[in-house]
């Protein structure tokens, strides 16, 4: 497997103890075309390894043996996909990836895949049933899969900037979804269900798309999401918490 020196200098032998001492394995901008060897070298020791801004197109199956790894960072390759060997990678909570890939990771809390040109996402998405946060913002989407109803601790869901057309009945399962944010789609409907059932949801925002205010104010469970709506942010003012210029926005734009 090949592997080029990163710029933080030091023999091998150094680097290595020093990942092994910290947990940390940095190799941002270090003209990797591949995972070198001696980060699975130190195996067990990883908790962060964070490849941004390299040339890598592939991961070796072997990262496997990062067991305990918690963090990746993959922003900024040229990787079109993870090995299935990934699954195995029960530690890992945190994956910040901008390329255009998705995979099944057990224990993932947040995920991250901004800023591609995504078409789809796979029906596994569903299985990850301990994510907190997904961000699919700035693709080209034009639906999202009835499988996101099994994102059961989903709490923050961003799909700006994208093409998406309708959301699948199934995101009403999404009870514990606190901010929806589809700004810049070409959303004309919701599921009528949603502000009734997603009884945590307490921030929508759809600006830039073809619903109107009248229909979404008239949509069942209207008046319990802007009661919830206001008791966030008048906690947040009574808190001395810094509200954005949007703070207090309705979410949808006048028509």
């Amino acid at each position: 497997m090949g592997c080029c020196g990163s710029k933080s200098g030091g023999s091998g032998a150094d680097r290595t103890a020093r990942w092994r001492l910290t947990g940390i394995v940095a190799l941002r901008d270090a003209k990797l075309k591949a995972l070198p060897s001696e980060v699975l070298e130190v195996d067990t020791f990883v908790r962060t390894l964070d490849l941004t801004n390299n040339r890598i197109v592939e991961i070796h199956p072997e990262i496997s043996k990062l067991i305990n790894m918690q963090r990746l960072v993959l922003a900024r390759n040229l990787i079109e996909r993870l090995p299935t060997t990934m699954g195995n990678l029960r530690s890992l909570k945190l994956t910040i990836c901008f390329c255009s890939l998705v995979c099944y990771l057990s224990r993932l809390e947040r995920l991250s895949i901004t800023g591609n040109s995504l078409t789809c996402l796979p029906k596994a998405i569903g299985d990850m049933h301990n994510l907190l946060l997904l961000n699919v913002s700035n693709n080209k989407l034009k639906s999202i899969p009835e499988s996101i109803g099994g994102c059961i601790s989903l709490e923050e869901f961003q799909a700006n900037d994208n093409s998406i057309e309708v959301l699948p009945p199934s995101i009403c399962n999404l009870v514990h979804l606190k901010s929806l944010l589809l700004n810049s789609n070409n959303i004309q409907q919701l599921p009528q269900n949603l502000l009734r059932d997603c009884k945590a949801l307490q921030n929508i925002s759809l600006h830039d798309n073809p619903i109107s205010m009248e229909q979404f104010q008239q949509m069942e469970g209207f008046q319990e999401f802007e009661a919830r709506r206001k008791k966030k942010f008048d906690k947040q003012i009574d808190s001395n918490v810094m509200l954005s210029s949007t703070g207090l926005d309705e979410g949808v734009d006048l028509r």
